[in-house]
């Protein structure tokens, strides 16, 4: 799946590549997809429950080139617009 942006969390533990994804998430339009590249076995469990906790979509997961997953995310737009 194409993603309109795609967060690099390499390296990072636990929880900073769901502090990535916050940060980030509103970078792309309502409807678009974020990409978090991340080899922390927790971004698995952590990427669909901030999803959930946040309103957004969980779309799944795939693998980068370099085989390193990857969790996809569709902002959703906020309640009421």
């Amino acid at each position: 799946m194409n993603a309109d942006l795609e967060l690099d969390c390499r390296g990072m533990i636990c929880p900073r590549p769901v502090i990535e994804l916050a940060r980030h998430v509103e970078d792309v339009p309502p409807g678009g997809v974020v990409a978090v590249v991340a080899d922390d076995a927790a971004a698995a469990y952590d990427v669909p429950a901030w999803c959930r906790m946040r309103g957004h979509e969980y779309v799944g997961s795939d693998h980068a080139e370099d085989g390193v997953a990857r969790y996809l995310v569709r902002r959703t737009a906020p309640p009421g617009r």
